[in-house]
């Protein structure tokens, strides 16, 4: 006998990055975080919260935070909805808008599994489309498999590589269900699909302070979109999805764009000298959109440098699943936790 749905008795949930445990130190470069901190003003912030703050619900749409978003990137305070990291406005699309087999989840691969996970648990059926060869977007594929809701991530991962602007407009011209575009890594890359949701208005962008704003412990994200598309996601939000401190901290972060592009800058250029250091080694890398790389070592030997690494303690990220088994997901640390990496890599050859 079992307690739960047979959705959930079949599916496999989704298993989040290895976390060291207390007291461990370790370069942990598998969960793509900022290697910086936070805004000096976001943590000036969340100095300021008091008891009674916490005593109180918060506001449930987070008007505050929603207009430091609309002033930032200069949409309408109306077209924003807030969650509790971007993967509670995946997870709210999914619950709004997919069902059964008649309203799928569609999806290129490989990408974000979390797609899949949350699909399992509606459930809903879901297409998983393979990338081209040099992962050219298979519109006319997505467009077939009929999706009420298709995911695409650009900046990719774990590929890194950026779905170019016009292949997402061509997708959203054709689809007759909703283009969600996973924006995660946006601050790493060098446009941004939010434009479409000016002209669509079946497209929401999706917005996270985990990576450029080195805020992945709070837990904060959004979607951006038009107020007809928001109003059915407002329908199944929780309540208060957001607290007080996430508010109050995002808010601050969001108000200091200057901090997040410094950063951001500073990982892109680690980034570049990662991947010349990576090759000088023998590693195939593609370029990467991304404050990560994906390279595959000479022998194509992943799991065992992965192991070799961890003993050594550096985490990066082994996928044991068919066309990553060879590769490895590594974050853009800092210059110096890059070099350890180096180090530590031709020491393994």
């Amino acid at each position: 006998m079992s307690y739960f749905r047979p959705a959930i008795d079949a599916m496999t949930g989704y298993i989040p990055g290895e976390q060291p445990k207390s007291g461990i130190k370790v370069i942990k470069l598998n969960t793509n975080e900022n290697p910086y901190p936070p805004s000096p003003k976001a943590i000036a912030a969340l100095q300021t919260i008091d008891g009674d703050s916490l005593r109180r619900y918060p506001d449930p749409f987070a008007h505050e935070f929603c207009q430091a978003v609309s002033e930032a990137l200069g949409v309408p305070k109306d077209w924003i909805i807030v969650g509790n990291g971007s993967d509670d406005v995946l997870n709210i699309l999914i619950r709004a808008c997919a069902e059964g087999r008649d309203r799928k989840v569609v999806y290129p691969m490989p990408t974000y599994v979390l797609y899949r996970t949350l699909a399992a648990m509606q459930p809903s059926e879901t297409v998983e489309v393979p990338y081209g060869e040099n992962f050219e977007l298979p519109i006319e594929q997505l467009v077939a498999a009929n999706g009420a809701v298709t995911f695409i991530a650009s900046p990719n991962s774990p590929s890194g590589h950026a779905v170019p602007l016009e292949d997402l407009r061509k997708l959203a011209q054709q689809v007759s269900g909703i283009v969600a575009i996973d924006e995660a890594y946006v601050d790493f890359a060098e446009y941004s699909a939010l434009p479409l949701v000016q002209e669509f208005d079946n497209v929401i962008i999706l917005r996270t302070l985990s990576k450029g704003y080195s805020l992945a412990g709070l837990r904060l994200g959004f979607g951006i979109a038009n107020p007809q598309l928001l109003s059915g996601l407002f329908k199944v939000k929780d309540s208060y999805n957001i607290d007080a401190v996430a508010i109050a901290v995002g808010t601050a972060a969001m108000r200091d764009q200057e901090y997040k592009d410094a950063n951001a800058n500073k990982v892109k250029t680690s980034r570049s000298r990662l991947i010349d250091d990576l090759k000088n080694i023998g590693y195939t890398v593609p370029r990467s959109y991304g404050n990560f790389v994906i390279a595959t070592p000479p022998r194509s030997n992943a799991e065992e440098i992965y192991l070799k690494l961890k003993e050594s303690g550096i985490l990066v990220r082994y996928f044991n699943q068919a066309g990553l088994a060879d590769k490895l997901r590594i974050t853009v640390g800092t210059d110096e936790q890059n070099q350890a990496l180096y180090d530590q890599l031709t020491l393994i050859g």
